[in-house]
């Protein structure tokens, strides 16, 4: 599967997001370090802290743009997920910095230290994107082969159903452990039977980079030629147009779980934005202070 930058680099040509302010120069130079950013997520003690799990390796960000590598593992984390409820929980894949897979590895010790649990289905795999269930966080999907899944936490895997057609996304619902959502070249895709069947979440069907949900099931979508959409319940919304981000696309995006209104996501061109409305308007993460 190719990877989303790669992908719509062929697709598509937009013009250039604006923001009110640059990023601060600290921030600026880790991302040049770190590479390109493949997972996001809250930290819940600090929620104005973030984990980035990038191309060499897993950090926790600031606002200041102080970047603080939080484990010796230079993994290529192409997959990372965290638990809803235990922060030291965390789940990546990707491969090592020899090559080949790593399978699905977690830490105990939020970061800090991993361990493969698992090599998957035919694998070592290699998750390029995840989705761990917040109803039932025992509840992992993962993309290798088709739509995998664990329901003992990783432990073991099997193979739920074939992937759908040009997936770059996938995303759990909060409040089912069977209902998956997927976000691929030729829309948002949404299974109510672990990954065995899809159907259209949306009737547009432009590519869609991003899906993620949110505490209370809301699912947020990045679509392009669209914006960024949020669905509640069957009432979907558009929180900000395409035109506001030109060039860019959404490529990970995170909710603070204490305050839905604060959303962090990433970008096609290694940005890291932040909104403290719900995602109508957005920043730089780390800006010049």
């Amino acid at each position: 599967m190719l990877k989303p930058i790669a992908l719509f680099a062929v697709l598509l040509n937009f013009v250039i997001l604006s923001t009110q302010a640059a990023e601060s120069p600290t921030f600026a130079a880790f991302m040049k370090q770190a590479g390109h950013i493949h997972g996001i997520a809250v930290n819940p003690d600090e929620p104005s802290q973030l984990y980035l799990a990038t191309h060499r390796g897993l950090y926790r960000v600031t606002p200041d743009g102080k970047a603080i590598k939080i484990s010796d593992a230079n993994h290529d984390f192409m997959g990372f997920a965290m638990h809803p409820t235990e922060p030291q929980q965390l789940y990546g894949s990707g491969h090592p910095v020899g090559g080949g897979n790593l399978g699905f590895i977690a830490s105990s010790d939020g970061g800090k230290t991993w361990r493969q649990l698992s090599p998957g289905v035919k694998g070592p795999v290699d998750f390029h994107t995840m989705a761990l269930s917040k109803a039932e966080p025992k509840v992992i999907y993962g993309l290798h082969g088709g739509i995998q899944v664990s329901r003992d936490g990783g432990q073991t895997w099997t193979i739920a159903g074939p992937a759908p057609g040009k997936v770059i996304d996938l995303a759990a619902s909060a409040t089912d452990a069977q209902t998956l959502y997927a976000g691929t070249v030729d829309g948002v895709l949404e299974s109510k039977d672990g990954g065995r069947s899809w159907q259209p979440a949306y009737l547009i069907t432009r590519p869609a980079p991003l899906v993620e949900t949110g505490q209370d099931d809301a699912l947020y979508v990045f679509m392009i030629e669209v914006g960024l959409l949020k669905r509640q319940g069957h009432d979907w919304t558009r929180l900000a147009s395409a035109r506001d981000f030109g060039e860019r696309y959404f490529t990970h995006l995170a909710i603070d779980p204490h305050d839905a209104k604060r959303l962090y996501a990433t970008t096609s061109t290694g940005e890291l934005l932040a909104s403290t409305d719900g995602g109508q308007h957005w920043q730089p993460f780390a800006q010049n202070l």
